[in-house]
């Protein structure tokens, strides 16, 4: 399946900053990605340098100095991913609870409400599916230092939101439990889109409780323990605005049918 996925900003930087943007396709066995980059200030091009973190992450650092920034990336992204290897200390990072999915604070609930230390491959779907008919989609509703508690309690959110509150619930059950930043065909509205991923039978599957995109057109971006290490715009030292912000993702031909309960992979 082919996919073409763009993403361009404009971004006023007031004082000098280190900014690090997070948009560009993981770079993963079996896929061809053929992409292109480019960054300017005030119409003078600047080369960012590129970091790589876990799960062929990409962040691409630039050293902006005031003016007005425009990014603008383009990829088309063919072939199917072959699986990372899972090694223990995944495994580990991903049962324990983070910044924005707290799962400490709701051992007590999810245990009442899903139970504990049962062995159930179908656990990770049935939170998913939980969570879906439990928080209502709002735009804006949330705000980014927001956690997985806070959605709990407000009943609403956006698609980190509900990312946040599946990994924290599963998390709290037993499970090994993580979220990915993604290209998402079909998702309306268009933006960057985050799923949760959790360990089923020796393997990452994908569940996204909004059902906003097919999960079989996803495209990954990154991956980590919550919305802290999959944003897509870290400023350091610096004062910005984000003036604004445009997301495509399309696949060649149609969508395909995801009927939202089967577990799957994304790429």
């Amino acid at each position: 399946m082919q996919r073409d996925v763009s993403a361009n900003m404009e971004v006023a930087v007031h004082a000098d900053a280190m900014l690090q943007f997070q948009i560009a396709v993981a770079r993963q066995p079996g896929l061809d990605v053929v992409e292109a980059l480019t960054c300017s200030v005030d119409g003078e091009f600047l080369t960012p340098r590129e970091v790589i973190g876990p799960h062929n992450s990409r962040i691409h650092v630039l050293d902006a100095p005031a003016g007005t920034l425009r990014l603008d990336y383009r990829a088309s992204v063919s072939g199917t991913a072959t699986p990372e290897p899972i090694t223990d200390y995944d495994l580990a990072l991903y049962r324990r609870p983070s910044r924005y999915a707290e799962s400490d604070k709701l051992l007590g609930f999810a245990a009442a409400e899903f139970g504990y230390g049962i062995v159930d491959p179908d656990m990770p779907a049935r939170v998913a599916a939980w969570v879906g008919r439990r928080i209502s989609y709002v735009s804006g509703s949330s705000a980014p230092i927001d956690g997985a508690v806070e959605t709990l309690l407000s009943g609403t959110g956006v698609c980190r939101d509900f990312s946040h509150l599946v990994v924290a619930l599963l998390r709290a059950v037993g499970v090994p439990a993580r979220v990915a930043a993604v290209y998402a065909p079909g998702c309306v509205p268009m933006d960057f889109h985050a799923v949760a991923e959790a360990y089923v039978e020796g393997m990452w599957r994908t569940f996204d409780p909004t059902c906003l995109a097919p999960r079989m057109s996803l495209v990954r971006i990154a991956t980590g323990r919550d919305a802290s290490d999959i944003a897509f715009l870290d400023n350091h030292g610096g004062d910005i605005t984000l003036n604004s912000m445009v997301v495509n993702a399309f696949v060649a031909g149609p969508l395909p049918y995801d009927d939202f309960v089967q577990p799957i992979r994304i790429e």
